[in-house]
């Protein structure tokens, strides 16, 4: 079986970035967390992003785990039928010292991408230094100078809060910003 063209995989819609109807593409970002998952929804032409929204699914201490999962699982079902997202791109496992909180966060990071692979999307994950580096120039960047980032390319009065949700968005411009070189390279 052939695979699709490159910016179909990457889930770029070709077209004359920042010309009148110019493609745009709407992206989900998530961040997984056991306790609070961040997900950011943004449109793009590539070279200008658009907030759609955002926010931080908390879940119940007094939930088991597989009931927290579901919770997750269920809220970002009902986001991407209400918002569309053509891709979702995840932040991938930050390695832990502590095994359990590794093993946790990798459990809601599989709810995350059956969801979103159950809705048709296309997924990327990405680590938390790609994201920082295609954010902040810098891999080893603070969450603050990551977070203000966001503000300023989003063009929003405050930095989206929780971080959680600010990480999202991060992930989500990631991914914006490697599928548009990835496309801008495939034209050339």
């Amino acid at each position: 079986m052939r695979s699709p063209p490159l910016n179909q995989r990457l889930g770029v819609v070709t077209g004359s970035p920042g010309k009148a109807g110019a493609a745009r593409m709407r992206i989900l970002g998530v961040d997984p967390g056991s306790q609070t998952t961040g997900y950011g929804v943004i449109d793009s032409d590539g070279r200008h992003y658009n907030l759609i929204e955002y926010a931080g699914i908390r879940v119940s201490p007094g939930l088991t785990f597989a009931e927290r999962l579901l919770t997750i699982s269920q809220r970002l079902e009902e986001v991407i039928a209400r918002l569309s997202p053509e891709a979702c791109a995840v932040e991938e496992t930050f390695y832990s010292l502590n095994v359990q909180s590794a093993l946790k966060l990798g459990h809601v990071r599989g709810a995350i991408l059956v969801c979103a692979a159950r809705a048709g999307l296309q997924v990327f994950e990405y680590s938390p230094l790609e994201i920082k580096s295609a954010l902040v120039g810098y891999g080893r960047a603070e969450k603050h100078q990551v977070q203000e980032m966001v503000r300023v390319l989003l063009g929003l009065e405050k930095a989206p809060a929780p971080l959680d949700a600010s990480d999202a968005l991060a992930a989500a411009i990631c991914h914006v910003n490697v599928a548009s070189t990835h496309s801008r390279m495939r034209l050339k």
